[in-house]
């Protein structure tokens, strides 16, 4: 068949590295503009308009699938169209164009954690297992008949920067596998069943922490949010990034949610129940460092989260 194939983050890449290698044709590639990175903001294609230039394959950059873009991609002639973490939203008539629709790469067992946030929900949500789906993309969020769906279980310390570059390998092998099940006739699709739960797009405030809460959760929240927003707190009023946060080793005493004292390894931070031990830290304005160093360079001890 003659693929489109849409998609932006480096999740995406496996899927169209697995279909270009495939017996199928990749007519065109759709991505996100180049878009300004660092601290030169230099313009930079996404990972997969850099993966697709690699490949050789024709790219359409636009960050909205309007008028003028379904007009470029249906003058490739699709087949079907294969959606990956693009960014944007499939609307008709473009929806409806391909002979064979579209199919999206969805990183959850839907109808678990529909929407543009899986990933970091079911860490948030202390699931122990998630998955991948590959469904028949239709107007309402999410919510297409089912292709294929693979269980995956989430390592107990995975973060979602892990266990996103697991689930995107795994999404690679079923999406082929569906699309060569497409183009030979024997794809059948089933409703998706079960209760429905919704995983919207983090805002920055979502990465904060809040040890006032039980370890179990803290430390889900920050595997959730890492890294990307990037988990944090504040001491006096500034940000302290925290890139670093395990389960503390047995302690005599338990500090008081959100107090703090020197352990091996790091700092240890009270919660609601036992502590946590953070073990590496960005604090405003300065490089990432270890948490012990920057808990040496304190002129007092301050409560996280003031």
């Amino acid at each position: 068949m003659r693929l489109i194939f849409a998609g932006t983050p480096e999740a995406a890449v496996p899927s169209l590295r697995a279909l270009h290698a495939s017996p199928h044709e990749i007519a065109a590639v759709v991505t996100r503009p180049d878009a300004p990175l660092g601290r030169k903001r230099v313009l930079t294609p996404s990972p997969v308009g850099r993966v697709a230039a690699e490949l050789g394959l024709p790219l359409i950059k636009t960050a909205r699938l309007d008028a003028d873009a379904t007009a470029e991609i249906m003058a490739h002639e699709p087949d079907l169209g294969v959606i990956v973490a693009y960014g944007g939203l499939v609307r008709e008539p473009l929806l409806s164009a391909p002979a064979h629709g579209w199919i999206n790469v969805h990183f959850s067992m839907l109808p678990r954690w529909r929407g543009a946030a899986p990933v970091q929900h079911a860490l948030i949500a202390g699931d122990v297992t998630t998955g991948v789906t590959v469904f028949d993309l239709v107007p309402e969020l999410d919510a297409g008949e089912v292709y294929a769906s693979r269980p995956h279980p989430i390592a107990p310390d995975a973060t979602a920067g892990d266990l996103l570059g697991e689930l995107s390998a795994v999404g690679a092998d079923v999406v082929r596998e569906v699309v060569d099940g497409i183009a030979a006739g024997r794809a059948p699709r089933t409703p998706q069943a079960g209760e429905v739960t919704l995983a919207p797009k983090l805002a920055l405030e979502d990465a904060r922490i809040d040890w006032a809460q039980a370890a179990d959760r803290v430390l889900n929240r920050f595997r959730g949010v890492t890294p990307e927003p990037g988990a944090f707190t504040t001491v006096d009023g500034d940000r302290l990034k925290l890139l670093d946060v395990r389960p503390a080793p047995d302690a005599a005493a338990a500090p008081a949610p959100g107090e703090i004292a020197a352990a091996p390894g790091g700092v240890l931070v009270g919660t609601a129940t036992a502590p946590v031990l953070v073990a590496r830290v960005q604090p405003a304005g300065r490089g990432a460092m270890p948490a012990a160093d920057w808990f040496r360079g304190l002129r007092s001890t301050p409560r996280l989260g003031s």
